[in-house]
């Protein structure tokens, strides 16, 4: 029996934005960054500042590629809010909120994994969704108008939560399988 392998390659031509700010979870930025890079997405690291080198939790350097005053949330067919401490910086920052309000109003593929979705909350994307995110923010996942469920993943239109590192890769494959 000869072995037919598939030519396609899902996310070529897309573009996909993750957000970056100093104390990320190491696996819930560099996880995706590999996995879109893998299925041939155009994946820009955007933070408060362009080149600027951002530890993790763990003090893992991850550099920017832009500055968050370089792109609009229009630029991109969907956006990665990781966890960890980053979204509790990201949300003091009104340019990193302006872009991912941009992109809740550009209606692209919102993805939030654990912390991630207090970036979600700065916005109206979570109204009226059902999602899910570490149980620490449940309640401002609710207070955002969020119908939040412990699930591995959510996806509610053009909205994909998940809880933990330990979810990555059914969050991973949920974003790819919007965007084909």
């Amino acid at each position: 029996m000869q072995m037919v392998r598939s030519t396609s390659i899902p996310l070529t031509g897309k573009r996909i934005a993750i957000m970056l700010e100093r104390e990320y979870q190491e696996l819930e930025v560099w996880y995706p960054y590999y996995r879109l890079l893998e299925a041939a997405a155009q994946v820009v690291r955007v933070a408060p500042e362009r080149d600027k080198v951002y530890p993790s939790k763990l003090g893992y350097p991850c550099p920017a590629d832009v500055s968050v005053m370089e792109v609009a949330g229009s630029d991109f067919d969907a956006v990665v809010v990781p966890g960890g401490w980053a979204p509790d910086y990201m949300r003091r920052s009104e340019p990193m909120i302006r872009f991912i309000a941009q992109c809740a109003e550009a209606g692209i593929v919102l993805g939030a994994i654990c912390h991630g979705g207090w970036m979600l909350c700065c916005t109206d994307a979570l109204r009226g969704k059902r999602a899910t995110s570490f149980v620490a923010i449940k309640h401002d996942m609710i207070n955002a108008g969020a119908e939040w469920v412990d699930e591995e993943c959510v996806v509610d239109g053009n909205v994909i939560t998940s809880r933990t590192p330990d979810d990555l890769p059914a969050f991973c494959k949920a974003i790819i399988e919007k965007l084909s």
